[in-house]
């Protein structure tokens, strides 16, 4: 049986994806920071459909928990089939109103969590010559809208250079990138979405199922729904000083 580590597992999008992995019967190693809400999780999907699934409750702010997990995904007596790098980080304010400790936070958790966790496992799976890596970026990384935006064209183009890095192993690398997803995030970020049309927010639940099917067919990057699917490849081919023009607001801001 197949075993997927999911960071930021406890809500959202890293809990939709526990859930239809657990689906498909892979057993789950489950990241967060809050370790009662993973028990919760690891419990009901145990439960309903008799996966095995372990907690590793981790903060990916910090450099030892970072190197804790990817530990867990080096460790070759406990081989991980596919990492799920999923935690998310939001700021509500512009680049100059944050404190440079926020920022700095935020960087730790979207691309250095990233980069450390993807090089321990793609290192794993490259030597058993299987493996997938989905690494959650946003549409938001083909904008011009600050350290996040900045954050998740990193994301992106980062999976896209490990994927070109990897053919031919076995190992594939997927840059989900969703535009405005109705999840946890939004709320507990007190982001309200006010002023998006409906037409323009994905349900996690099929965001996820388009993602996996995406991984299955070896998709370097998967972009949920149809109407993200136009915008991208607009602000690909759109002159940069347009992007930058109609960046969105940060509390309009997708993923």
């Amino acid at each position: 049986m197949a075993t997927a580590l999911v960071t930021g597992a406890s809500a959202g999008i890293g809990k939709t994806f526990a859930t239809q992995l657990a689906q498909r019967g892979h057993d789950l190693v489950l990241v967060a920071r809050t370790e009662s809400r993973l028990q919760e999780l690891k419990e009901q999907l145990e439960e309903r459909y008799s996966i095995a699934a372990e907690v590793l409750a981790a903060d990916l702010s910090d450099r030892l928990d970072i190197q804790l997990v990817a530990d867990r995904l080096a460790d070759a007596e406990r081989p991980v089939d596919l990492l799920v790098n999923n935690a998310g980080f939001g700021l509500k304010k512009p680049f100059l109103r944050n404190e440079i400790r926020a920022e700095e936070e935020m960087l730790t958790v979207l691309v250095r969590a990233v980069t450390v966790l993807s090089h321990a496992a793609a290192l794993a799976m490259r030597a058993r010559r299987r493996g997938a890596i989905i690494n959650v970026s946003s549409v938001a990384g083909f904008m011009a809208s600050g350290t996040y935006s900045a954050a998740k064209s990193y994301v992106t183009v980062f999976s896209e250079g490990l994927s070109s890095e990897l053919r031919g192993t076995g190992v594939t690398v997927t840059a989900l990138c969703p535009g405005f997803t109705r999840t946890e995030f939004h709320a507990r970020a007190g982001i309200k979405g006010h002023g998006i049309p409906d037409f323009m927010w994905l349900q996690a639940d099929s965001l996820v199922k388009e993602c996996l099917d995406d991984v299955d067919r070896g998709k370097v990057v998967s972009i949920p729904g149809a109407q993200y699917k136009v915008a991208a490849t607009a602000l690909r081919v759109l002159p940069r000083p347009v992007v930058r023009m109609g960046r969105l607001s940060r509390k309009h801001r997708p993923q």
